[in-house]
């Protein structure tokens, strides 16, 4: 690869597309995005609303907390926020300016109007599709595919927009450029003046909403618990404060993250562990970004041929990643990287998404511990070889391997977990 050739670009512009920020976790606040776009196009505000959502949408929104509610769960919630409170312009950051005169209507609109949910059938993961009513008007707006991707939109039996869905990508970039060799090749090469910017921003918000989940009380505190345990560990720092992170981001702080293939919890995953690492070991500023850089690019690689949502936990692909730009921040070698990612993968794949919710936090500590030590494996000269298990020869090759489990092997997987918490809904 050479620099401002067409890899390159490519590679530039997948940061651009991929580290941007969102407020809450990515699910309820599409929900949101949907539910104000709708408003907008109707005119007013609505006076009953039906929401279709797919089985994965339901999944990550029944148990996180809206940011900007006042600690309110659920689909009814994120609607209720985006139409009385919400800014369509602002897209993943619709509810970040909710003042307290919002939120007291916020609550009178839950009580005083319908929200209807149902669950869509659908052959997308991601499928939101709004109605909202009001007297004899209505309007109608679908996301398909990723978190701010509409569709179709209708306004009184009149279709504003109409893409077709079978052309509809889930991501606007093309990943299929991505390998392991050329991302750690990437990192080598970049003028960090291409990259600086959204890596400054990745920084500035994820280590922020860490250190407001060490300070306080979210959720389950698990960073919290492991920093009581092992208290000057790096390793455990970069654990824990990647758990903290995720402890209050599902847990209703109103701080916004960078977000990596569609979610936060992987952006936090994926950049956290390594700005602690960094810090913790002296590393300079430009070696921070360059690791940086392989964990996004290494995350966004394996989530590419998984796609946005899952049975399989994104934090894991995550973690990965971090593991990857950790091992480059030390060695600068391709060798080292790739055999971090294989070892990795055959520690901690398998473990499945239930939802957002608190225990985030607790997987995404796991799957850190998993990428830590897959570097420290290939640093003791211990490996997993081709044959153990899923592992196989190349690091391209195990990377296919678990791709194909998370997105062929667990659709029934998923659709289980998605009939067991329907039915405790």
């Amino acid at each position: 690869m050479k620099k401002y050739d067409e890899q390159y670009n490519q590679y530039i512009q997948i940061l651009k597309e991929e580290l941007v920020p969102a407020m809450g976790c990515t699910e309820p606040i599409a929900i949101a995005y949907i539910a104000s776009y709708a408003r907008e196009v109707l005119g007013c505000e609505p006076q009953r609303v039906v929401i279709e959502v797919s089985g994965n949408v339901l999944k990550n929104v029944k148990s996180v907390i809206v940011p900007n509610t006042e600690q309110m769960k659920g689909i009814q919630a994120a609607v209720a926020a985006g139409i009385v409170c919400g800014k369509a312009d602002h897209k993943l950051e619709v509810l970040a300016e909710v003042n307290v005169e919002d939120k007291k209507k916020l609550h009178a609109y839950i009580e005083e109007h319908e929200i209807q949910v149902e669950l869509a059938k659908s052959p997308f993961i991601f499928d939101l599709f709004i109605t909202v009513y009001a007297d004899d008007s209505y309007a109608r707006v679908r996301i398909v595919n990723y978190h701010t991707n509409i569709v179709y939109v209708e306004k009184d039996h009149q279709i504003l927009l109409d893409k077709k869905i079978k052309d509809v990508k889930e991501d606007v970039c093309d990943k299929s450029c991505l390998n392991v060799k050329d991302i750690v090749e990437f990192a080598n090469i970049v003028d960090i003046s291409d990259v600086k910017e959204c890596l400054d921003r990745q920084i500035q918000y994820n280590m922020t909403i860490a250190e407001e989940g060490i300070a306080n009380s979210y959720g389950a505190n698990i960073g919290k618990v492991l920093l009581s345990m092992y208290p000057d560990d790096v390793k455990v720092k970069c654990r824990a404060y990647a758990a903290a992170a995720s402890d209050a981001r599902m847990n209703g702080c109103e701080l916004p993250v960078i977000i990596v293939s569609g979610s936060g919890n992987q952006g936090i995953t994926a950049s956290v562990p390594v700005v602690v690492f960094a810090k913790e070991s002296n590393l300079d500023q430009e070696l921070l970004y360059r690791g940086l850089l392989v964990s996004d690019l290494v995350t966004i690689h394996q989530k590419s041929g998984i796609g946005r949502l899952s049975a399989f936990c994104g934090a894991v692909s995550a973690g990965v990643g971090c593991g990857a730009g950790i091992a480059y921040m030390e060695t600068h070698d391709y060798e080292t990287v790739a055999h971090t990612i294989v070892n990795a993968l055959g520690i901690v794949s398998g473990m499945v998404c239930d939802g957002a919710k608190a225990s985030c936090a607790a997987k995404i500590q796991a799957a850190v511990d998993a990428g830590i030590m897959g570097y420290c494996m290939y640093l003791a000269h211990q490996q997993f070889r081709d044959g153990d298990g899923l592992i196989v020869k190349g690091v391209e090759n195990t990377i296919q391997n678990i791709s194909k489990l998370a997105k062929e092997g667990m659709k029934e997987t998923d659709k289980e977990i998605i009939r067991m918490m329907i039915k405790n809904c």
